[in-house]
């Protein structure tokens, strides 16, 4: 039936918890916020998407794996907004079958939702694998780009390209040669990854980034480390932010689960030791204590009163309601 709204005869006006069409007289606009039937206005949620890292390349001397994408974004969300979450999982370290194989490249993560800029971060890019094959001996590409094996090529980061960048190229492998044959570091967030800087030292993991959405500044996103085919000298670090170190005459070691770190590279006399995994990506939101409404998927961790804010971390994917 017909009402008076403020002076203007029309339908009755039913609020909702997300609209409020119409005009409205002020005792049932205070009626309605009273019966708590009124919308709230949109807010401010901080986001922090980190794809997964790549494995580092095998065979008897591999580069180590980037590094997974690292971006950051701040929205503002309508009431309702049902923001979906994915969690790029980390890509597989070339194999120990007796073949040598380059890094798989981790996988993307993202959000996503009505009225919001969808975030994309993109997966690492392998680690380059002993061979002399161009192809296979280069790092490759992705949010970091992969460490070049011998000879090889660093991978390209920022891939595709976004501003702020998302990563940072792969190392440049050299021709160093005996008696322990390096390779290059992987890419991370914050740094490229680095060349050998002689024929004993592989190049370690580019460093990754910080964020202080969880309460304390954490690095992510850092570059796996390149492997030694020898046992004299020294091994490349990873970056700090779960890089996996390189092997020496050895497996290399995996990405930290949950930052995105790339995987170290392997080296070995008969390709028979695998490179690290990358490690798993990660999605943080945060926002006012007071706007948190407790409607998730996935089963994210869930951290209130850090500085006024509810933290949600994802370490899969699923999804928050506004």
């Amino acid at each position: 039936m017909a009402k008076r709204n403020g002076g203007v005869i029309g339908k009755v006006n039913t609020p909702t918890t997300s609209a409020a069409v119409g005009v409205w007289r002020l005792q049932d606009q205070f009626n309605a916020r009273k019966n708590n039937i009124w919308p709230s206005p949109p807010y401010s949620v901080d986001f922090l998407v980190v794809a997964g890292g790549s494995g580092g390349g095998s065979g008897q001397w591999g580069g180590g794996g980037g590094a997974g994408g690292f971006r950051t974004s701040t929205q503002s969300v309508a009431i309702g907004t049902v923001i979906t979450v994915t969690v790029g999982d980390g890509g597989a370290g070339g194999p120990a079958s007796g073949n040598e194989g380059a890094g798989t490249n981790g996988s993307d993560s993202s959000i996503s939702g009505s009225g919001l800029s969808t975030i994309t971060s993109t997966g690492g890019g392998g680690g380059g694998a002993s061979s002399t094959d161009a192809p296979t001996k280069n790092g490759k590409t992705g949010g970091s780009g992969g460490g070049g094996s011998q000879n090889g090529a660093g991978g390209s980061g920022n891939t595709p390209s976004t501003s702020p960048s998302q990563g940072n190229n792969g190392g440049e492998g050299t021709s160093y040669g005996g008696p322990s044959y390096p390779t290059a570091g992987g890419g991370g967030a914050g740094a490229v990854g680095n060349p050998p800087t002689s024929s004993t030292i592989a190049g370690a993991g580019g460093i990754g980034a910080t964020s202080s959405i969880s309460g304390s500044s954490t690095y992510y996103a850092g570059g796996g480390g390149g492997c030694l085919h020898g046992t004299s000298g020294t091994t490349g670090a990873g970056g700090l932010g779960g890089g996996g170190a390189g092997g020496a005459r050895a497996a290399g070691t995996p990405g930290t689960a949950n930052t995105g770190g790339g995987g170290g590279g392997a080296g070995t006399p008969l390709s028979n030791s695998a490179a690290g995994n990358g490690g798993k990506g990660i999605v943080i939101l945060s926002m006012p204590d007071a706007n948190y409404t407790g409607t998730t998927t996935g089963s994210p961790t869930v951290a209130t009163g850090v500085s006024g804010k509810t933290v949600l971390t994802f370490n899969g994917s699923g999804s928050y309601t506004g």
